[in-house]
């Protein structure tokens, strides 16, 4: 019964949804791309198949690494990433160019996966995260299509949400082959929800095997030449209510530092207008990244390209990671880490808890709150190199001592190919 109500409600709100997609892509012309995917009209896939699910930029970063290892086992089977957004789409194709086959996910109306999977025929739906949707995980399993849930996160709050409609949302939680969870209150709570306990195991989560391609790399120290040797900072993946108290906090650090660069990189392509006349407007010399601007004399520059966060952060000596001085919940603080520089934090974090419980208990990230204090404390950083120094390693040596958790995911999704 619950699954006729919540189709029938989805197929009502889809035209609305895709009068939205059309109005979206006013601006964003990507989006209006390849729209008959999200019908379930996509290319027809011959041979056996791996869908991987990854909803949008930070879940497609973090099954980077496990789609280089899937492709690395040469399993004779095509790879095909999905993603609910124009930019998780773009930064997959970046990653892994004509090695993977792409497509945007279809909309969780019964007609729409249907048609997806006639089309696709996949062996197996890895899902990054927590993207439950209940008419993509029952059909899969009703066609014997083993779904894995990979790198799973449940908040306490989502918890008990589900709780109050178990009765309703058990029969899809039974229909998932296998939960790998970050952490065991993950895992509790997935069982509470209604997952098989057989079904669910604590693996750690992936994105502390996050990898850095040569590529990458060298790209990075490229960019840090051009910027000679003067301070940088940046802050990744910044959202709407965030870069106005960034920009403050960078005026208090030109007082310290005048020749302090600040890098800023929006998580969301259509404010980097936006973020761009806001710094003007502050008085701060900006260049930009995507029209070739020289950074070189510039207070602000602005990382308005997509799929470059990953180099941009190592071209920094610190960073902030932004989503979490608004209630957003913070994105991912192991990419900074990895390159063994200081992470700094807003408070709400809730989206990364075990990955920042790890951090914190090795003094190596802080959480400040407020632009005087970020100012004081990345201030401070910039006049120590040697506790800069000190404070990177700690971030660095935090995803060293928690890898593993991929190569688990990754046999444990062999073994029940």
């Amino acid at each position: 019964m619950f699954q006729f109500i919540y189709s029938q409600l989805i197929r009502l709100a889809l035209p609305f949804i895709l009068i939205r997609l059309w109005w979206q892509g006013r601006k964003a012309p990507a989006l209006r791309r390849d729209c008959q995917h999200r019908l379930g009209w996509v290319p027809e896939i011959s041979g056996p198949v791996i869908w991987v699910h990854a909803v949008s930029v930070g879940e497609t970063i973090a099954a980077g690494p496990l789609v280089r290892r899937l492709l690395a086992r040469n399993l004779g089977a095509t790879i095909l990433m999905t993603a609910m957004t124009d930019t998780g789409l773009a930064q997959a194709r970046k990653m892994f160019g004509d090695r993977v086959t792409y497509a945007y996910a279809p909309y969780d109306t019964p007609g729409a996966i249907r048609r997806f999977l006639d089309r696709i025929n996949p062996r197996i739906l890895v899902i990054l995260e927590t993207e439950i949707w209940p008419n993509m995980i029952r059909q899969c399993r009703r066609r014997r299509v083993p779904v894995f849930l990979i790198n799973a996160r449940l908040s306490e709050r989502s918890a008990r949400g589900y709780e109050r409609v178990k009765g309703l949302a058990a029969p899809i939680m039974k229909s998932i082959t296998w939960v790998a969870a970050q952490a065991d209150r993950d895992a509790d709570r997935f069982r509470r929800i209604g997952v098989a306990a057989s079904h669910v195991e604590v693996t750690g989560s992936v994105k502390f095997d996050v990898d850095i391609p040569d590529d990458v790399r060298a790209a990075s120290r490229a960019l840090r030449e051009e910027l000679g040797g003067r301070p940088v900072w940046i802050a990744g993946s910044t959202h709407s209510g965030e870069d106005q108290q960034l920009l403050d906090a960078h005026q208090g650090i030109l007082q310290q530092h005048p020749e302090a660069l600040l890098i800023i990189v929006p998580r969301h392509p259509d404010r980097f207008d936006l973020v761009a006349e806001l710094a003007e407007k502050e008085g701060f010399s900006v260049a930009r990244r995507s029209t070739g601007d020289d950074p070189a004399q510039a207070q602000v520059y602005l990382g308005d390209t997509m799929g470059e966060l990953m180099m941009l952060y190592g071209a920094s000596d610190i960073a902030f990671v932004g989503g979490s001085l608004i209630e957003r919940g913070g994105h991912n603080p192991l990419e900074p880490a990895a390159w063994g520089i200081p992470v700094f934090s807003g408070p709400h974090v809730f989206n990364f808890e075990t990955i920042f419980e790890h951090l914190l208990t090795d003094g190596g990230v802080q959480v400040i709150d407020g632009a005087d204090a970020l100012a004081t404390a990345i201030s401070k950083l910039m006049a120590d190199k040697e506790e800069c120094r000190a404070y990177g390693e700690r971030a660095l040596s935090v995803v060293q001592k928690n890898r593993g958790a991929l190569d688990k995911v990754v046999e444990g999704i062999i073994e029940r190919l």
